[in-house]
């Protein structure tokens, strides 16, 4: 099995061929339409793709072509006017309600109507916009009804009827539906109205029942990913409106919006460049092509669907929607499936085997059913003569050996994971984890290591200044219960150390329509002009006293922002901000408390140093604040300045510890999960908060990024499973871990905000973007988006996807076992009585127990806190394991052997006489068999433990299906006998079917109480945390009792 399980191992990213190879090697499928809805379809993705790379082709010869002409034009010496007489001028009025023309003027990068147009200002002017106050609340409306709304066509959702259409696509009930029609027309014609419909009639009864409620299963599971599309697509932006700014959904934007870029963002819709600093946009989403473009008020148009790379800009929109390239790009996506997870590829490679297997039996079923019946018919001489009840019987014989394929083929073994998942996709939104991916839950469920951020991930990222270093002297800036303290600083000091707040930042201070004062930008620098305002300064004041000549943004690679300003007196003065150690490189000078510069003496370096830790090892994060005066002016074209600084300031900010974050570590610790913390802070501040939340523990590594890169490979190879802490870490450190520990066998998830660390977020087995803090770039790569930006909901999802894996095993363990035994019973009472105890409708009837309802029982129960107290599972174990195939065999052995007595032996030891005996002890048997499932399915709520009832009765899928089961076989046998060859029973049969199913129960503790795994000692499955060199089974036998 496992040479043939081969063709369904599945690598991360697959190939197409490798997704082809599985695809090949699945032969039985009886409704190929359900079975691979959830898998993508090649072909379409291949024409797709074919249609997208040509659109895009198309786009880079015109972009190139655009951008060419415009290079020649600048490099073209000036034109005299006479000679060449210029462009008409184009008037604002040509443009106004016409969102085709200011679209194309965009999409083809017209700078000549542009500049005839007087730029952005005429722009703003003919789309009737104030480009400071942006757009009015009430003109959105109206906007949208002239130029469009932010959205793309896109494909309309099925409706139940085409899950009742998908579902009749199944091979085998349209052959039932074919026998069923025969029946009714022989039975009409030989026995008459209405008993001659009864077979035939109940058989197209069975299968309306089975259509309609696999129908229902496959809508709901419809409807949840409907609402996972819709929570994926909610994107926010900053905008402009009513002179405020305000955070809006990206389908709310409207031509005219001012809208804020900044890095990691994806441009929401066409427009033109306002204002900016440093601005590098990524096209290949749109052009393919790999090089960064440069945007200023030269080269001003931006498209939709393009990225930030680094800076920020205004951007005033000019098309929406379908309007923009963007939109039609999004338009020639087809919905041909998302890829299938490793889980499905292994579950159709089970299902295939089985189906195999169920096929010869069906035909070997049919074939002594049908030998058997010629035989005795030549000895009893009718050979010659054939009626319709001949027909009837053979007929019988052919739709019993279809329905034994429709129980072997087990179709819903695939789609159990994907109704697994979508469950746990379901209640882990609940849990504000976005799950973008299926296959990202299900593998979280088998990591064996965690690389976190520490910044809003173990912090709240709710961060207040607790100390400063200035002048000299460590100043605290709260009292103990965070009241601001009154500042000390001297005048001059306190005017540059406001000025380095509020100029060198990317957040703005804004007030609403009522003042109330809000900060818009990342916690660290809120936090700094939280203090700025708290201390008596005004961001306003200093902003409009003051230009900025360039900026160069914050980004992880540097680890540093710098400005360069413009002062009232017409002095040109940098400022610089960011890693402490960093900007206090860049420094040789200080400011002493009379707000005189000195120089920057070794012993005072050393000094600033011993500060900086100090506050590093108090877990507070370390800022610096220096500033530069630049003499003869400064040329916005070159280079920012990057020594000769003066230090104004060392800033210690505090972000606590998120409530839970330490418990959660304990949670994955136990489950054999290593958590490592990868974070740009000093050293000293990542240990500390490690020590503080679990993850540094007794022989654990923290090492800093500079020093991680000088490891070669060998060296990593020693210490890379040791490494629980890496401070000042950049992002290709962040990617070259996650590289390193994946080539160790080991299943890697990763955490990620920034736009740096998209490689990372790719290179890792589960990717999580947080929700709140991560950029639009960071999102697109991830798996997972973690909403509340909370390391504890992390957890929850390697918790739901062991649920997911353990559930589908229960699942399979029980459908299995109906397998098998409905599939030798049948069989063998065909070889040996020449009848099948199960008829048509009742094995359709057992089919639907075992597929579809037997799904929603196992495959839908929530994750319990033991399943977080065993490793991860290695990928290479084998999905249906010892344990598994211990209580297949023990339960089916039990099952066949009390139903093999009763079809052999019934009528004496039930003491049943008359003229329908047989038809009671053939009832009684359908009836001990349904039962002994519905225990059966109970014994399969937990594979390894005795205690079965654990949670079972706070789960209301499993209890209703439960219920549901029962109710609909009493229906069955005590009033639909007509139609499912059935005849009331007593109550004292009743009974005993019920004991008889009961009894699996103690059977199934006798079962698990017998050793099938190796045991092993403490410090062995010790080993394996550390290593995962195997998988640690559970306890087994009388211990775990």
């Amino acid at each position: 099995m496992k040479d043939y399980m081969k063709d369904f191992d599945l690598p991360q990213h697959p190939s197409t061929s490798a997704l082809q190879k599985w695809r090949d090697a699945v032969s039985i499928v009886k409704n190929p339409r359900r079975r691979f809805r959830h898998v993508a379809d090649l072909a379409k993705r291949s024409a797709h793709q074919s249609r997208f790379n040509k659109i895009k082709g198309d786009l880079r010869v015109s972009f190139t072509a655009v951008r060419a002409a415009m290079r020649f034009i600048d490099a073209a010496p000036p034109q005299n006017t006479h000679e060449h007489p210029q462009a008409r001028d184009v008037k604002p009025s040509e443009f106004r309600n016409n969102p085709e023309k200011l679209a194309s003027m965009v999409r083809h990068y017209d700078v000549k109507t542009l500049r005839s147009l007087n730029g952005v200002d005429g722009v703003a002017e003919a789309v009737d916009v104030s480009i400071k106050e942006g757009v009015k609340s009430s003109d959105l409306s109206s906007r949208q009804e002239t130029y469009g709304v932010n959205k793309y066509t896109e494909k309309p959702s099925k409706s139940f009827f085409m899950f009742v259409w998908d579902a009749l696509h199944d091979l085998t009930l349209i052959i039932l539906i074919v026998c069923a029609i025969v029946s009714i027309g022989v039975g009409l014609a030989t026995e008459g109205f209405p008993d001659g419909i009864y077979d035939g009639l109940g058989i197209l009864l069975s299968i309306l029942l089975v259509v309609t409620v696999t129908a229902v299963s496959d809508y709901k599971q419809s409807l949840q990913f409907k609402d996972l599309d819709k929570e994926k697509k909610k994107i926010s932006t900053h905008v402009t409106r009513d002179s405020c700014r305000k955070k809006v959904s990206i389908y709310d934007l409207v031509v005219g919006d001012v809208v804020h870029l900044s890095i990691g963002d994806q441009v929401p819709a066409d427009g033109i460049f306002i204002s900016g600093y440093n601005l590098l946009i990524d096209e290949s989403s749109l052009t393919g092509e790999s090089d960064y473009v440069h945007i200023d008020e030269k080269k001003p148009f931006l498209l939709a669907g393009t990225k930030v790379q680094d800076g920020s800009a205004k951007m005033l929109v000019t098309a929406v929607g379908m309007k923009t390239e963007w939109g039609k790009l999004m338009e020639t996506l087809s919905e041909e499936g998302e890829d299938e997870t490793p889980l499905q590829v292994k579950l159709n490679g089970v299902a295939t085997i089985i189906g195999k297997i169920g096929l010869v039996f069906a035909v070997l079923t049919f074939l002594v059913l049908t030998v058997r019946f010629i035989v005795e018919k030549a000895m009893r001489n009718e050979f010659s003569s054939w009626g319709s009840s001949d027909a009837m019987t053979m007929l019988d014989y052919f739709a019993t050996a279809v329905t034994i394929i429709v129980v072997a083929v087990p179709e819903g073994l695939p789609l159990a994971v994907t109704l697994s998942l979508a469950f746990a996709m379901k209640k882990l939104m609940a849990d504000k984890a976005l799950v973008r991916h299926l296959s990202a839950c299900e593998t979280m469920g088998s990591s064996t290591c965690i690389c976190t951020d520490k910044t809003g991930t173990l912090t709240t990222n709710h961060m207040v200044v607790d100390k400063l270093w200035v002048s000299g002297e460590i100043k605290d800036v709260r009292d103990s219960e965070g009241r601001v303290l009154s500042s000390k600083i001297s005048e001059s000091v306190l005017t540059i150390l406001l000025q380095g707040i509020f100029e060198c930042t990317g957040s703005e201070v804004v007030k609403d329509k009522d003042g109330k004062t809000s900060i818009l930008g990342t916690p660290t620098e809120s936090a700094i002009l939280q203090y700025g305002l708290d201390v008596g300064g005004d961001f306003d004041a200093v902003r409009n006293e003051i230009d900025i000549l360039k900026m160069e943004p914050f980004n992880s690679a540097k680890k540093k922002m710098s400005v360069v300003t413009a002062l009232p007196d017409g002095q040109t003065r940098a400022f610089c901000k960011g890693a402490s150690e960093i900007v206090l490189r860049l420094c040789d000078k200080m400011i002493d408390g009379s707000g005189e510069t000195v120089p920057l003496s070794e012993e005072k370096i050393k000094h600033i140093t011993a500060v900086i830790n100090e506050f590093a090892v108090d877990a507070l994060r370390t800022l610096c604040l220096a500033y530069l005066d630049i003499e003869g002016g400064f040329d916005g074209k070159k280079e920012i300045p990057e020594r000769g600084y003066t230090l104004i300031a060392v800033v210690g900010i505090k972000d606590p510890l998120r409530p839970g974050v330490k418990e959660a570590v304990e949670t994955c610790l136990a489950a054999g999960i290593t958590v490592r913390m990868v974070t740009g802070d000093n050293i000293n501040t990542a240990k500390a908060i490690a020590k503080e939340c679990g993850i540094l523990t007794e022989g654990g590594l923290a090492i800093e990024g500079p020093d991680f890169r000088t490891k070669t490979k060998e060296e990593l190879d020693e210490i890379a499973s040791r490494i629980q802490v890496m401070a000042r870490s950049s992002p290709t450190d962040k990617h070259d871990l996650v590289k390193h520990l994946r080539g160790m066998s080991e299943v890697v998830a990763v955490t990620g905000d920034g736009t740096n660390d998209a490689p990372a977020l790719h290179e890792s087995d589960i990717g999580f973007a947080m929700g709140i803090a991560g950029t639009e770039v960071a999102k697109e790569q991830a798996d997972v988006i973690v909403m509340d930006d909370d390391f504890a909901t992390i957890v929850k999802v390697a918790k739901w996807g062991r649920a997911v894996y353990i559930n589908i095993q229960k699942f399979v363990q029980f459908q299995l076992t109906v397998n098998i035994v409905a599939l030798m019973i049948n069989f063998v009472s065909a070889c040996i009585t020449g009848s099948a105890p199960l008829t048509a409708v009742q094995l359709l009837w057992v089919n639907l127990i075992m597929d579809t309802l037997g799904a929603l029982a196992l495959a839908t129960e929530p994750p319990n806190e033991g399943l977080m107290k065993r490793p991860p599972v290695k990928r290479t174990d084998s999905f249906i394991t010892k344990t598994m195939w211990r209580n297949i065999i023990g339960q089916s052995v039990y099952q066949m052997t009390v139903l093999f007595v009763l079809n052999f032996a019934g009528k004496p030891i039930l003491n049943l006489h008359g003229s329908n005996a047989t038809a009671i002890l053939n009832t009684f048997i359908f009836n001990t068999f349904v039962f002994c499932q519905v225990f059966n399915e109970i014994n399969s709520r937990d594979i390894d433990k005795i205690n079965i009832f654990r949670g079972m009765f706070s789960s209301w899928i499993f209890m209703a299906v439960m219920i549901a089961t029962v109710v609909f076989q009493v229906i069955i046998v005590e009033f639909l006998g007509t139609f499912a060859s059935t005849v009331p029973l007593d109550w004292q049969l009743w009974v005993l079917s019920i004991v008889i199913g009961l009894v699996s129960m103690p059977i199934a503790v006798v079962l698990k109480c017998i050793p099938v795994e190796k045991k092993r000692s403490v410090s062995e499955q010790h080993d394996d945390f550390e290593q995962h060199d195997d998988y640690v089974r559970i306890p087994n036998g009388p211990e775990q009792a």
